[in-house]
């Protein structure tokens, strides 16, 4: 294999994404930082973490059709969610989430993100003390 081709292809932690997909989620969390493998493997899911992991095993194998949305942003995304698109909750409304290989060991709520950027608008006549004495000609 040449360097080039290693660079190439998607690797993490020195495994490529067909080999993560063949791991179960106790061999998988060996892999990940410290808060996310405790959260694995201290089995901390919630019921609604075990719905929403059926939800995306039963969309890898084309059983499940609708739009999964959830509620768990702290979920981590495991290799199996790649190639999804996951409607993540952000405090308003859902947001699509496309799951790409580049973000297995993250969290689902790290690309909802819950506040906008500032936009400041023109400020108008009698928005300060001082645009009283503007005239308005």
């Amino acid at each position: 294999m040449s360097v080039e081709a290693y660079y190439r292809e998607f690797r993490y932690r020195g495994y490529t994404l067909e080999e993560l997909q063949k791991m179960d989620i106790e061999e998988f969390a060996k892999l990940l930082p410290s808060k996310l493998r405790r959260y694995l493997l201290r089995g901390n899911f919630t019921p609604e973490a075990r719905k929403l992991l059926e939800k995306v095993r039963k969309a890898k194998e084309g059983k499940y059709n609708k739009p999964i949305r959830t509620h768990i942003r702290e979920m981590p995304i495991l290799p199996i969610m790649v190639g999804l698109t996951i409607y993540v909750h952000n405090g308003k409304e859902f947001v699509p989430v496309e799951i790409k290989p580049e973000m297995i060991g993250k969290r689902l709520g790290e690309f909802a993100h819950t506040i906008k950027p500032v936009k400041h608008g023109m400020p108008g006549v009698g928005a300060t003390r001082s645009s009283l004495y503007i005239p308005t000609k």
